[in-house]
C-alpha cells in the first residue's frame, strides 16, 4: 500500500449497516481515511457508535454525520467540512455508494399498497441518480484524487424478475447505465468506475425483499460454493478494487456471489 494512504479518503454513503459497514470496517483496517454518510434512528445509535468507534481506531482519519444522503444541501454542507478536515495533500481516492433506500411494493395490487411512479422517482432518486450527483460534486470541489474509484453495488435483480422488486430493478440497471458513462467521460480525470454485484446477503436491506427467506434457500441451492455472500466478502472485492493493480479495470460489473450467477 502507498505510504499516503492514510491521506487518501473514502466517502461511503449508507456506511454505518450491511456491505457500507463491512466495507469500512476493512478499508479502516488498511488504513484509508474514512468518511461515512449514513440515515439513522436515534434508537440505533448506540450499536452504531460501537462499529464507528472501531473504524476510528482503525482509520487513517474519520468522520462521520447523519444525514440525508439525498438531499443536495446536505451533500454539499458535508462535503465542505470534509474539505475542511482534509489536510494538505488530501484527496478524496474512492466513493462507495451503498444506499439501500427503495420501495418493495407489488406492481399489481390495491391502490392504497401498489407501486406507484412516485416510489419509483424516489428509489430511482436514492439508489442509482445520487451516485451521479455526488461524482459531480466532487468533481465540481476538486476533492477527487488523480486515480479516483467511484464503486456502488448491484445485484441480480438487474436482469432476473423478483416479485415487489421493480422499483429497485429499474434503479439498479441505470445504476449500471451511469456507471458505464461515468467510466467513459470520466476517464480523462483518472476516475474509475465499477459496479459490484452481491449474491444473496443477509442484510437488512435483504430482509425487506418479499418472500427473502425464500431467495435464500433458493441462493443456497444454487451456490456452488456452498453458502451465502457475506458482506465481508463484497467489502473485501471492494479493497481489491481499491489497489494500484486494479487501475485498469472500469465500466464493469464484477460479480462476488461464489458462483451463485452460474445457475
Amino acid at each position: 500500500m502507498p505510504d499516503n494512504i492514510s491521506k487518501q479518503w473514502v466517502i461511503i454513503l449508507g456506511g454505518s449497516r450491511g456491505l457500507g459497514l463491512a466495507t469500512a470496517q476493512k478499508l479502516a483496517k488498511h488504513g484509508y481515511a474514512i468518511c461515512i454518510v449514513h440515515r439513522d434512528r436515534r434508537a440505533d445509535m448506540e450499536t452504531i457508535s460501537q462499529n464507528f468507534q472501531q473504524i476510528k481506531a482503525d482509520a487513517g482519519n474519520f468522520y462521520s454525520v447523519n444525514a440525508d444522503a439525498i438531499n443536495p444541501e446536505r451533500r454539499k454542507e458535508v462535503l465542505i467540512h470534509l474539505e475542511e478536515l482534509m489536510g494538505e495533500g488530501d484527496t478524496i481516492k474512492m466513493l462507495v455508494h451503498s444506499i439501500a433506500k427503495g420501495s418493495m411494493k407489488p406492481i399489481l395490487a390495491d391502490p392504497e399498497e401498489g407501486l406507484t411512479a412516485r416510489d419509483i422517482e424516489i428509489t430511482f432518486k436514492s439508489m442509482a441518480l445520487s451516485l451521479f450527483e455526488w461524482v459531480q460534486e466532487i468533481l465540481n470541489l476538486k476533492l477527487n484524487d488523480a486515480d479516483m474509484r467511484v464503486i456502488s453495488f448491484t445485484s441480480e435483480g438487474n436482469t432476473k424478475v423478483i416479485q415487489g422488486y421493480a422499483a429497485v430493478s429499474v434503479a439498479k440497471v441505470s445504476l449500471e447505465a451511469l456507471t458505464r458513462s461515468m467510466a467513459l467521460e470520466l476517464a480523462p480525470l483518472g476516475v474509475k468506475a465499477n459496479c459490484v454485484q452481491a449474491g444473496v446477503t443477509e442484510t437488512d436491506s435483504f430482509s425487506m425483499i418479499p418472500n427473502s427467506d425464500g431467495i435464500k434457500e433458493n441462493a443456497l441451492k444454487r451456490n456452488p460454493s456452498g453458502r451465502i455472500t457475506t458482506p465481508e466478502d463484497v467489502a473485501n472485492t471492494v479493497y481489491l478494487l481499491s489497489l494500484e493493480e486494479a487501475k485498469w479495470i472500469t465500466g464493469t460489473v464484477i460479480k462476488a456471489d461464489g458462483g451463485e450467477s452460474l445457475r
